[in-house]
């Protein structure tokens, strides 16, 4: 399947449905990626035709990023590992790199503990950016208030929301903590309801209690994710925003032909960055799992254990031409930037 070329980031544009790709040719970047391996799943194996292994389709990947840019965006949660840390600290020496996490900003920096790479929290309502205006997708102005140690400033889309979502957070604690397994976590921007340890014949209840209790505030909605229900205030913005305004805020937003994002996520809130991915036309949105799903990513690979793998493999590539040695001062310049 071809994708569609696309101007460079507007932030006033809404995301294109997403065409189906049944019956096509499997063609990226002008690369067939449909030469693919035996799977003992048969069910797996098919869905495995229509979104490649990113590591088999790693070759051609590479040669289509001749002359281009790469920069790297990660998931946390069923994405990486501890174990992960030095592989991805190699491909931020290379590529400007930053993880978009649904758990709180400072959480994922303290798990991950790179300073290498740009953080986003709460599902990309929390950044740490270079200091610079910007407009969401629904055109208007957000605030970017100063860290308190003044060298770095935070781009918060979401942060008149706060005394609300602490009120909230306060109440579920309150009202599931009779629930056995449940766990209510602050995020910052957003909440999370943990239900993994909760038994089946109580999960009703424990959505129940949520969606009442949001009810209540209409600025509010609650989403599903991986053994999760999250509680988050209903602005336009989502991962798929956080990714454009770092590209943006990064310098790559004037040049999407030359730039190639990669996306690796496992979550139902990654495919808000697939979607921005394949309107701009340009780039590998790649899948973690190990079933088949519904999913707008063009790639895949199995479990955290095949991203370590793929993650090696990119901080390993070789450039051969100049162009790695711009792209790489241009990377510590924006990184500087984003101390």
């Amino acid at each position: 399947m071809g994708l569609q070329r696309s101007p460079s980031y507007k932030p006033n544009a809404q995301p294109k449905p997403i065409p189906e790709t049944k019956n096509e040719e499997n063609k990226v970047n002008g690369y067939s990626t449909t030469n693919e391996p035996i799977f003992l799943n048969s069910s797996y194996n098919s869905w495995v035709v229509e979104h490649p292994s990113a590591l088999r389709s790693f070759d051609g990947m590479m040669k289509a990023t001749k002359g281009k840019r790469i920069v790297v965006f990660l998931d946390y949660d069923g994405t990486l590992s501890p174990i992960m840390r030095k592989a991805v600290c190699k491909v931020a020496k290379k590529f400007p790199t930053a993880i978009i996490s649904g758990r709180c900003r400072d959480k994922v920096k303290e798990f991950v503990k790179l300073s290498n790479v740009c953080y986003a929290g709460s599902h990309g309502m929390d950044i740490m950016a270079p200091p610079r205006a910007v407009k969401s997708s629904d055109g208007k102005n957000h605030n970017i208030s100063p860290d308190k140690k003044g060298g770095e400033v935070l781009f918060q889309p979401a942060k008149k929301f706060m005394p609300a979502i602490e009120k909230i957070y306060r109440i579920l604690e309150e009202k599931t903590k009779t629930i056995q397994g449940a766990r209510v976590e602050d995020n910052r921007f957003c909440i999370s309801v943990h239900y993994r340890q909760v038994r089946d014949e109580d999960y009703g209840m424990l959505e129940e209690t949520v969606k009442s209790v949001v009810e209540t505030y209409q600025e509010f909605h609650v989403t599903e994710g991986k053994k999760v229900l999250e509680v988050r205030p209903s602005i336009e913005w989502n991962k798929g925003h956080a990714l454009e305004y770092l590209l943006e805020t990064l310098g790559f937003s004037n040049s999407s032909t030359d730039v190639l994002p990669f996306y690796i996520g496992d979550d139902r809130s990654d495919e808000d960055a697939f979607k921005v991915i394949r309107r701009r036309g340009h780039g590998y949105p790649i899948i973690v799992s190990s079933i088949p799903k519904d999913t707008g990513a063009l790639y895949s690979l199995c479990d955290p254990s095949e991203v370590l793998t793929f993650l090696k493999k990119l901080a390993g590539r070789r450039e051969k031409s100049s162009s790695y040695r711009t792209l790489a001062r241009f990377r510590v310049k924006a990184i500087e930037n984003l101390k």
